[in-house]
């Protein structure tokens, strides 16, 4: 009697489960635009790649690469992106298994998001110059190595997000209903303003309610668990020097950190242009994204103008 209870709560627990897992993503609806425009479609691999341009085409090409996390997709640069188009040819992609690019259940791995940027570089852009945010940074220096670009532009890079490798983890959290009411915990509302504030943004302001409604969406949407948990798990962190990477590169290379950063701190930053020899712009009160809370300096640091001059340091 006690097991037929016991198995009957479960079931029923598991209903629940399922039941309000349906119901979050019949709430968080169609996704947008990322980034307030039409969309463009890349077909490779059998995905189908979603991504925004803007600008003047004989302009030169600049590619946007959003970093890696739950909430991940190009709206990251929604604060530079219009600025920057009145100088370059601005693409930026939301990388398989992020924002309305396809997000199909795969186990998600550096090497498909390294041959990724180089494979979009060769047939989208021509010599862009290349932005890359956190771990994607790590990605398209090592896309770098083969593919042409003019120079490239790190956000807090880096090869290390998770220590260790979780991979009982990333089967949990892709399990059809508990790994998808695990992923919604961890993508509440709630949830995504404490990971933003607490290691993304230094001014909780920042984070305000249309930010976290953006990014509640693109998490609640079909498939989007699966990259994410490759990527809490640490198995999407690539097994490279990144110093060793920067160094060896012919393109240019300028490093841009948040002096408040934490999970990558400053003095990481600092060992790591001294490393490669690469300039290291370094913004006050920010923490991984200086690009959304400073976003005039650093479209300044991209553009490689004089008013750049403030953020480089020795």
């Amino acid at each position: 009697m006690r097991l037929r209870r016991l198995l009957a709560g479960t079931v029923g627990g598991l209903g629940l489960v399922a039941a309000t897992n349906r119901l979050l993503t019949q709430r968080a609806g169609q996704l947008r635009a990322p980034l307030g425009r039409s969309t463009e479609e890349y077909r490779w691999r059998g995905f189908d790649i979603s991504y925004t341009e803007a600008g003047t085409p004989g302009d030169q090409d600049l590619l946007l690469l959003h970093g890696l996390n739950a909430a991940g997709s190009s709206a990251e640069f929604a604060t530079v992106f219009d600025d920057l188009s009145s100088d370059y040819h601005v693409i930026a992609p939301d990388l398989p298994g992020f924002g309305l690019s396809d997000r199909p259940p795969l186990l998600y791995s550096p090497s498909l998001y390294v041959t990724f940027v180089t494979d979009f570089i060769r047939d989208v852009a021509e010599e862009p110059r290349v932005v890359g945010s956190s771990l994607t940074g790590a990605y398209a220096a090592m896309a770098a190595e083969t593919a042409d670009v003019s120079d490239l532009v790190l956000v807090c890079p880096t090869t290390t997000t998770m220590p260790g490798n979780r991979t009982w983890l990333r089967s949990l959290l892709r399990s059809p209903v508990l790994g998808n009411g695990l992923f919604n915990l961890l993508t509440s509302k709630s949830a995504l303003r404490h990971f933003g504030t607490d290691h993304g943004l230094y001014d909780p302001s920042n984070a305000d309610a249309e930010y976290i409604e953006y990014r509640w969406q693109t998490t609640h949407q079909p498939g989007a668990r699966f990259a994410p948990a490759s990527f809490v798990s640490g198995t999407l962190d690539p097994d490279v020097d990144l110093g060793t990477t920067l160094s060896e590169l012919d393109a240019p290379v300028t490093l841009v950190w948040g002096r408040n950063a934490t999970t990558t701190p400053l003095t990481a930053g600092q060992s790591l242009a001294a490393h490669a020899d690469t300039e290291l712009a370094v913004f006050d009160e920010a923490m991984l994204l200086p690009h959304v809370e400073h976003p005039e300096g650093f479209t300044d640091v991209v553009r490689d103008n004089d008013r750049a001059d403030a953020y480089l340091v020795d």
